[in-house]
């Protein structure tokens, strides 16, 4: 199968594309190198596989049309579409680069696909679109009274909806796959276990925001990509799909606990400070996967500090503390 992967030089990105490779698919990836964070890091996931001959890679942001449509002349099978401005505190402090991103460019892939005749995409949605858990259970996609908190979250959100009227105007098959906080190595700078790992290792104290009672369904990116995976035989096999799925782990870490099995895990004395809670954070994530069990046969396999003790060992092992 001939796939188009956006976002490849990302963390989750990088991690699909190898696995899409080692299964002898032809991946045409593209990214655009987004000053998030470090060009080095996103050139040392692609590093993996950039010679692998199955792989051509192209350097494009899917907010310039024009330069999609010239570098993409070709149809695919199918789009893995994962590219996306992230992070919850960011988007507050600039929404417009958000929307720009997350639904202009999500648009530009629609259309493309539209223009060339793909009809099959998996799309990375995020738990981020359920907003705040107040009931304290688990978070069903049958859940129709999303309340988004964050311009992050909303623009995810917004962008079900476009690939919605997608589906229904010109018929494609669109899969809407909700991560549930994806962590494990390559995991982004900014997030908190690798940001954490970092400030021990560098003798630093972290800081925890809030009583440390928020939880997260923390999911290893072995198992989201193995959802992934699914999701893609999934459409491949059925027709007139528009599916919205959970891909979690289906057991939340309160804050507090996770830094003690970090710390654990890098056999360090604990050194925290407590700080208030951040604006647009959500208070719980915790998927309901019910259906993702159902419909791709999906099941998490790594727990949660076995998840951590395998990002620790990746992190002593690369040259730069990054």
């Amino acid at each position: 199968m001939k796939i188009l992967l956006t976002g490849c030089a990302g963390f989750i990105g990088s991690h699909t594309a190898e696995r899409l490779l080692n299964l002898d698919h032809k991946v045409i990836g593209i990214d655009n190198f987004s000053s998030f964070y470090s060009k080095e890091i996103k050139e040392a996931n692609l590093s993996h596989f950039i010679k692998h001959p199955n792989f051509v890679f192209h350097e494009v942001d899917i907010r310039h049309k024009a330069v999609l449509y010239e570098v993409l002349k070709e149809p695919v099978d199918l789009v893995v579409h994962l590219a996306a401005k992230a992070g919850v505190r960011p988007s507050i402090n600039d929404p417009e680069a958000y929307i720009d991103v997350n639904l202009k460019g999500t648009q530009h892939i629609l259309q493309w696909m539209k223009d060339k005749g793909v009809k099959k995409m998996f799309f990375a949605s995020s738990s981020s679109v359920y907003g705040n858990n107040d009931s304290g259970e688990a978070l069903s996609e049958h859940k129709y009274d999303v309340k988004p908190i964050s311009p992050y979250a909303f623009t995810k959100r917004a962008a079900e909806l476009m690939n919605h009227s997608y589906h229904h105007l010109y018929d494609m098959d669109i899969l809407n796959a909700r991560f549930f906080t994806v962590f494990g190595p390559r995991q982004r700078p900014d997030l908190a276990i690798h940001k954490f790992v970092q400030l021990i290792a560098n003798g630093k104290a972290i800081e925890m925001y809030g009583d440390g009672s928020t939880a997260r369904d923390y999911t290893y990116v072995d198992d989201t990509v193995d959802g992934i995976l699914a999701g893609i035989d999934f459409l491949s096999e059925n027709n007139n799909v528009f599916e919205t799925i959970n891909l979690g782990n289906q057991h939340p870490v309160s804050l507090k606990q996770m830094i003690e099995v970090i710390y654990a895990k890098m056999d360090k004395e604990p050194r925290v400070d407590t700080k208030s809670m951040q604006e647009g954070d959500v208070n719980l994530t915790y998927a309901d996967i019910s259906k993702a069990k159902s419909l791709l046969n999906y099941e998490p396999k790594t727990k949660f500090e076995d998840g951590v003790a395998k990002f620790v060992a990746w992190y002593n092992q690369q040259p730069k503390r990054i």
